[in-house]
């Protein structure tokens, strides 16, 4: 999962989250949150108050991943009763509140799921990634996929955090005229 030559120390840990600082061989320092969201709805507002928390601590570039267990928008979920208003809007402003933004997310955007084949499967986005404007500029080629096909009912996400190398010239297509001799070539 890291290279052998990345440093990642420990910050802080609950039952709820895991927070560490990486260091890569290239020197890049950054922060990573593992995080859980609280399952039971009337006592979201615990995990949400400890995003808050975590975000006070924001001299790292950050980003946060796991199963938050919310949704952002009505889109987040299909089939099954309605997310209350008051649940996407209470999530959605700590998010705010936190600096951080939805990297979206590569392949199927439910990552949750219930009664598959009957009329009663319901689909819902409870894991995402969400990172710092400052995290995206360094890693802006960075995506997490959706590694579906688990024997749980949630898919995994990875995390896959690409720097741009701006050193790595493009080079020109160069065309060689001794191509036409070539019978495929013309």
């Amino acid at each position: 999962m890291w290279k052998e030559k990345d440093q990642v120390e420990i910050r802080s840990y609950s039952k709820y989250h895991i927070d560490v600082k990486i260091t890569t061989e290239d020197l890049y320092v950054w922060r990573l949150t593992g995080f859980y969201g609280e399952p039971v709805r009337a006592q979201r507002r615990t995990t949400w108050n400890l995003l808050r928390t975590l975000a006070r601590d924001a001299n790292l570039l950050w980003c946060v991943i796991g199963d938050l267990n919310n949704v952002m928008s009505p889109n987040d979920k299909k089939g099954g009763d309605v997310y209350p208003d008051w649940f996407i809007d209470g999530f959605n402003a700590v998010v705010q509140e936190a600096g951080l933004i939805d990297m979206g997310l590569t392949g199927n955007q439910f990552t949750w799921e219930r009664n598959r084949g009957t009329q009663d499967w319901t689909e819902v986005r409870l894991d995402r990634a969400l990172t710092t404007e400052d995290w995206l500029n360094k890693f802006p080629m960075a995506k997490p996929y959706n590694l579906e096909g688990a024997p749980s009912d949630h898919s995994a996400l990875l995390l896959v955090p690409l720097v741009y190398n701006k050193s790595v010239r493009k080079h020109r297509f160069k065309f060689e005229n001794a191509w036409l001799t070539e019978p495929m070539c013309t």
